[in-house]
């Protein structure tokens, strides 16, 4: 670590009590003592208290005694101290810090500073522990005796475990497409509050199906305390066709339904099928939470996915992590069960090129680092030959390899104007814990760049495949992608990667399809993705991510959708341009229920996060409900409700959150909409279908106000649509589908030359 190492063990002690363990998201009073060592603390030395970047423990406030937070610090002998709750004003990865300067007088050896995380003597609730597990969640103490802002960590520091609460929801997974007669699993989860998979329950689940007969499903599961899944193994669909696995408690209450789970028919066993993946999150070794073992273990027995890499900043990956890590990944990569593989988060600023995602389809290979920002180990330091400063030089240094890289929005995020190579980049992120990020694919649009569109959750918080924002600064739920392939394994998987056989959403599992059909044969590039020369087929069926030279000026694409929940829409695009929405509803459908939905960022880069703090005032008309979507923030949401007006807390990060009202009369009355980006009045009765849109400035910042049906129920659609060929450039045809429920996905586009 980047602090003084001067004699740790002459700078004091501290304890912690009540010891724990601690649900996580519970109301705790926590007593911290430090007590000073051989050099006490001199007359404006100080101590601090750091705590990780990605938690959301606290926050810690001085001012009111009887709210969420409050602290009290004081000194044994009765010196001045000067406390402040810092937000980024400490040494990654304790970025959160409490700083308590000793001022007017000193500390002796022995004497003591005495801080009370959620005093409760004077009303205060407690203060909130982090909404996510952690094996060690850790309390760093740093002392800085000498009063030269020099800070020595102590040897020990107190820690404490956070774990799950109750279960409140539950998930039920299984594989989006099998080949029929091919055994398969069906793993089920429950989560408490805050989304952390619970092992406090213990209850007895019934099962059904609906579709298409699934054999060996059991009528039902048991679920016992101590047991963070239940796995039914050995299903089967015996024939091709579709079907829903409905979870109910012992009273017949359904609880949940499964992904949609489709039996393709293929005698062969080589059609390909649907694996879903994370590859983009860290553990503690760099920012994140728990072990790179943990980390893997989470994504693979609780959020139940097939792929996953990972991906920790470069400039704190010392030469022996990185040795770990491909350890980890041959160990635990197994083919047809699992697959895992070597990478890492190539972490320069954005004025170099921003964050890329480097994956290698083997172990051994060379990290080539943006810098060595936080490698304090000179056995690191001596081989600046490998290391790439910027990305035209990471490119450079990757050529030959084999490996993939992605471009990635964080709080670096990735400028592919300045650098990108087609052979090399075959995808932009599109979604992740820090929000949504259509503004890149636009940018590689643009620039005749042919990607294709991943979302991952970049989770810093221990849950890869199932991370949530909690009550920090993150902006959404993390993503998922989802890779078309004939068979689970690296050959496969990266093949599906550097073909853009993929897409994106927004951490649901939806099934989507997508093909471009021409009416002549077109000459398909198998090799090279920018179509200069390599292997080539011919077919008039394309899939995503396919890069195609055809004779017409006109294609036709199909979509098919399977959603996890009702469809809301599907748009469909020529590049940037809107070809066309389509519902599965009409007009007529259309009644009481008015959806407000808010988007965007303030900019670009860290600080793009946007609040959307609001009301709605309802005047000759009567709110009858209301209901907030892509609330992640238990905090945030509805504040208030009545017939009249209905107040909320919300903020996007790029991504989108609404309000439903479901309202006394359909076509009575007006909306008075104010936020701080947008106020509007609007009619009822000119609430229909369309988008009524309003800007709020900022980056791609809107709020859209339409009509739905009252209880939309349609899951599944289809729907095809003509495209003409540009007849210059590329004609990058993809869809975004959006369900009721809030969540999205991106199909990889199928890139087609005149």
């Amino acid at each position: 670590m980047p602090y003084s190492d001067f004699r740790p063990e002459l700078m004091g002690k501290a304890t912690l009590e009540p010891a724990g363990p601690f649900e996580a998201g519970s109301y705790q009073s926590l007593t911290l003592t430090y007590t000073a060592g051989r050099f006490g603390i001199d007359d404006t030395g100080s101590i601090k208290i750091g705590f990780r970047f990605a938690t959301d423990f606290g926050p810690v406030q001085f001012e009111d005694p009887k709210a969420p937070g409050y602290t009290t610090v004081e000194a044994s002998n009765g010196a001045t101290l000067e406390c402040r709750w810092e937000f980024k004003r400490n040494i990654r990865p304790w970025s959160r810090s409490l700083y308590i300067g000793v001022m007017k007088h000193f500390l002796k050896p022995g004497d003591t500073i005495t801080i009370r995380f959620g005093d409760r003597r004077a009303g205060s609730p407690g203060i909130r522990m982090q909404t996510y597990c952690e094996d060690e969640f850790e309390f760093r103490v740093l002392v800085d005796a000498i009063a030269t802002y020099d800070y020595v960590a102590l040897p020990e520091s107190p820690q404490v475990q956070i774990v799950p609460g109750p279960g409140v929801t539950w998930q039920a997974v299984v594989p989006t497409s099998v080949r029929a007669g091919t055994p398969f699993a069906l793993k089920i989860r429950s989560t408490d509050q805050w989304g952390n998979p619970s092992d406090k329950m213990d209850t007895t689940l019934r099962l059904t199906c609906e579709g298409a007969r699934i054999m060996g499903l059991p009528s039902e599961v048991k679920v016992s305390k101590g047991s963070f899944a239940n796995v039914s193994n050995r299903l089967c669909l015996e024939e091709a066709g579709d079907s829903e696995i409905i979870v109910r408690d012992a009273s017949g209450s359904e609880l949940c339904r499964s992904n949609p789970v489709r039996a393709v028919a293929d005698a062969e066993g080589s059609a390909d099928v649907h694996f879903w993946g994370d590859i983009h999150g860290q553990s503690n070794e760099t920012l994140g939470t728990n072990t790179a073992r943990d980390y893997f273990a989470f994504g693979r027995d609780k959020a139940f996915l097939d792929v996953m890499s990972h991906q920790g900043n470069d400039f704190q990956i010392t030469g022996s992590f990185w040795r770990q890590l491909n350890e980890l990944t041959a160990e635990l990569d197994k083919p047809g069960e699992f697959c895992c593989f070597p990478g890492y988060e190539w972490s320069a600023n954005t004025a170099v090129g921003g964050d890329r995602n480097v994956y290698y389809r083997n172990e051994g290979e060379t990290i080539h680092r943006s810098s060595h920002a936080q490698i304090a180990d000179p056995a690191d330091m001596v081989d600046e030959e490998s290391d790439a400063h910027d990305a035209h030089n990471l490119f450079r240094k990757l050529a030959g390899k084999d490996c993939v890289v992605a471009a990635h929005v964080g709080g670096r995020y990735a400028d592919i104007k300045y650098a990108h190579d087609e052979a090399i980049e075959a995808a932009v992120e599109v979604h992740s814990c820090w929000g949504t990020f259509e503004w890149i694919v636009w940018d590689a649009f643009k620039k005749g760049y042919r990607i294709g569109i991943v979302g991952n959750s970049d989770g810093h918080k221990g849950r890869p495949g199932a991370d949530f924002p909690g009550a920090s600064f993150f902006g959404s739920q993390g993503g998922l992608t989802c890779y078309i392939a004939p068979r689970l394994d690296r050959d496969a998987i990266f093949h599906a990667m550097r073909r853009r056989h993929h897409y994106a959403t927004t951490g649901n599992r939806m099934m989507l399809d997508v093909v471009v059909e021409t009416p002549s044969e077109a000459t398909v590039f198998l090799e090279n993705p920018a179509g200069r020369g390599g292997s080539v087929e011919t077919r008039r069926r394309l899939r995503m991510g396919d890069v195609a030279r055809v004779l017409d000026d006109k294609a036709r694409l199909d979509v098919e959708v399977v959603g996890s929940a009702p469809i809301e829409r599907i748009d469909v695009f020529s590049g940037q341009k809107l070809v066309e929405t389509t519902r599965p509803f009409a007009p007529r459908d259309l009644g009481r229920r008015i959806r407000v939905t808010m988007q965007g960022a303030e900019y670009r880069g860290r600080a793009r996060t946007t609040t959307w703090d609001g009301s709605i005032e309802v005047v000759g008309n009567a709110i009858e409900r209301a209901e907030m979507f892509n609330n992640w923030n238990l905090d945030r949401g509805i504040q208030s409700c009545s017939a009249d007006a209905v107040t909320w807390k919300a903020v996007t990060t790029g991504n989108w959150c609404g309000v439903d009202l479901w309202l006394a009369e359909p076509q009575a009355g007006e909306l008075r909409l104010k936020t701080r980006h947008v106020e509007a009045a609007i009619g009822i009765p000119k609430v229909d279908i369309d988008d009524a849109v309003y800007d709020g400035g900022g980056l791609e910042r809107l709020v859209k106000v339409y009509r739905l049906p009252d209880a939309p129920s349609v899951r599944r659609m289809r729907h095809s649509v003509e495209i003409p060929v540009d007849k210059a450039g590329d004609t990058p045809i993809f869809v975004r589908v959006t369900q009721v429920d809030g969540h999205k996905a991106w199909s990889s586009p199928v890139y087609l030359i005149k």
